[in-house]
């Protein structure tokens, strides 16, 4: 997620200022003609990647936010509790809704784009002699770090540990031939459909419900950990969960393979540039992407609790495609950026510090060491109150970058990263 999030290339010699990893900003190569709804980019930056960058973190949040306001929070996905509660009343499908438009499509656009940062990176060394993977090594263990602390101080679902292991695996495919990635990725892609065909026929078998469930059997203990419990209990109860709490990485490894390798296939072909050849390929991402995961993700509703895993890890990553093009679709009809377009790409140019700060907001709306929303509101009004609280964090990231970076280059963790990355 790192390189999905900042990457950028520095050609005066030597690894750029930003030639790193989450705190970076994805741009073109040298020479680059710009992209969609380029009007108020840094030269030499691919905007629709900026756009495409913002707009992925703060989906993850349409996800999210319902971790955080769930009672037991991240505790309750461990028990199944906090899904989708179906189209019973106006209110549930509102919600139901607003779910399916996020659940895993959002992670699947960041981890694409972490494909693209990885392989925006490969070419830029390349261009300057420099060895591969090299110092890539070191980035991708300073991202494990930030994960990890991301993980025991603020919330439970970081995604930043799997990618960094998955990036170390995939820096190396870079130096391989074409046909080798191809297949790697066509294998990583198959082993995973399997995998997920799998478990969900055995949950199926089993009366499970897939982490799809409604919330009532959450223990009381774990309800009152979020909603009363010390900061320092909170922490201490994701190192007691740690391997359970770290699973779904492991589970779709093969999906985070295939991903990062389709990023770097798609970069390579053109998919982010503003030519023709760009927005053709953007336009069959739409169709094809839309066509295929949303009847697909329709089905695994109908499918009932039994469908989640093949809804969330399997045709939400077409829907991400999909949705990509549509974005692109989108900026290519842009002829003059608004205050939207402009937040979005910010947010994009700030992602690690907006990813983190996000979820920092939350924990402190949400839980009883902050505002307590979550017990205090309770079921009253939600959905609504839910919706709003994630539009609010929203704006609130988008105003507030745009705001930073009139005056810094960077984000608070971008700077933070890059200097220690220099030294």
């Amino acid at each position: 997620m790192q390189d999905a999030f900042i990457i950028r290339h520095d050609d005066r010699g030597g690894n750029g200022p930003d030639d790193g990893d989450m705190t970076e900003t994805l741009s073109t190569q040298a020479g680059s003609s710009g992209a969609p709804g380029a009007s108020g980019a840094p030269s030499g930056r691919l905007a629709l990647l900026d756009v495409l960058r913002g707009t992925a973190v703060l989906g993850t949040l349409m996800t999210n936010v319902w971790v955080f306001t769930t009672p037991g929070a991240e505790g309750a996905i461990l028990r199944g509790a906090g899904g989708a509660p179906g189209f019973t009343s106006p209110s549930d499908g509102a919600e139901t809704l607003f779910r399916l438009l996020a659940d895993g499509k959002f992670l699947s656009m960041l981890t694409i784009l972490f494909g693209v940062g990885l392989a925006i990176q490969f070419d830029s060394a390349a261009r300057r002699g420099l060895p591969w993977p090299g110092t890539y090594r070191g980035r991708a263990l300073f991202l494990l770090t930030e994960g990890t602390v991301h993980f025991v101080l603020v919330f439970a679902w970081d995604v930043l540990m799997g990618y960094a292991v998955t990036a170390l695996l995939v820096a190396r495919l870079l130096t391989r031939s074409d046909r080798v990635r191809r297949r790697v990725m066509w294998w990583a892609g198959g082993l995973h459909l399997l995998l997920m065909g799998g478990l969900t026929a055995a949950l199926v078998a089993s009366g499970e419900q897939g982490g799809a469930g409604t919330g009532g059997n959450v223990p009381r203990r774990v309800v009152e950990l979020y909603a009363h419990g010390g900061y320092p209990d909170q922490i201490a109860y994701r190192l007691e969960n740690a391997v359970a709490l770290r699973l779904e990485p492991v589970l779709s490894f093969g999906l985070l393979v295939f991903l990062f390798l389709l990023g770097v296939r798609l970069y390579r072909a053109g998919a982010f540039g503003a030519g023709t050849a760009g927005r053709r390929i953007r336009g069959r991402m739409l169709r094809w992407g839309l066509g295929l995961g949303v009847p697909l993700t329709a089905l695994s509703v109908l499918a009932g609790p039994g469908g989640f895993l093949l809804g969330r890890y399997c045709a939400a990553p077409l829907v991400a495609v999909g949705y990509i093009g549509l974005i692109g679709a989108a900026l290519d009809r842009v002829r003059r950026e608004g205050w939207f377009v402009k937040g979005l790409t910010s947010v994009g140019r700030t992602a690690l510090s907006a990813y983190v700060l996000q979820n920092v907001l939350c924990v402190l709306v949400s839980y009883g060491i902050g505002l307590g929303l979550a017990e205090r509101l309770g079921d009253s009004g939600r959905p609504w109150w839910v919706m709003a609280l994630w539009a609010a964090v929203c704006a609130v990231l988008m105003g507030g970058s745009a705001l930073w970076l009139r005056r810094f280059a960077r984000g608070p963790l971008e700077s933070v990263q890059h200097r220690v990355l220099r030294r």
